[in-house]
């Protein structure tokens, strides 16, 4: 794993509204997530005021409630488990109805095995054009995010059957 002052991402700035920041406390299932960066559209999404993290640190579970929390925790505990990059893919809709897909990718970093920081890139977007973000992922009726996909990203796996030419096989990793 890389080290976070050792990431440095071209063109960063523009996609700072769609970061988090976090600083691992704690150990396996007994971890929590100290937010250290939130960004502006971010707390729009989950219907949040934003918080400056310098002012008022905050855990994750804080910040977006219990109700909310078990939906996400298990994307971050993998995370620290593989020591990899966990991707996921929801759908939820906004206020009019309309289906959105939500992108998290969350990129560990520390030294040796130990996780001690994770960025989290959140992205939202619709086939069906202009969707309303506000309160996107917050606690609506109707609204709870359905989960498509849960990945850990790792160039070294390769299924021992994949040849050259793999095919469109989803492969369980829990």
């Amino acid at each position: 794993m890389p080290l976070l002052r050792d990431y440095q991402p071209e063109r960063v700035d523009d996609e700072m509204v769609d970061m988090m920041g976090y600083d691992v406390v704690g150990e396996g299932d007994g971890a929590r997530f100290l937010i250290t960066h939130q960004g502006a559209r971010l707390a729009a999404t989950y219907g949040n005021e934003r918080v400056d993290p310098a002012e008022r640190p905050r855990y994750l579970d804080d910040a977006v409630g219990p109700e909310r929390y078990v939906n996400v925790v298990d994307l971050y505990r993998a995370c620290l488990r593989y020591r990899r990059p966990a991707y996921s893919i929801s759908t939820v809709l906004d206020a009019d109805g309309k289906e959105v897909s939500y992108e998290r990718l969350l990129m560990p970093f520390g030294s040796g095995d130990a996780v001690q920081q994770i960025v989290g890139s959140f992205k939202s977007i619709s086939i069906e054009g202009g969707f309303k973000i506000s309160n996107l992922m917050g606690l609506r009726p109707k609204a709870e995010p359905a989960i498509l996909v849960r990945a850990i990203i790792d160039r070294a796996f390769v299924p021992a059957q994949a040849g050259p030419h793999s095919t469109d096989e989803v492969i369980d990793l829990d």
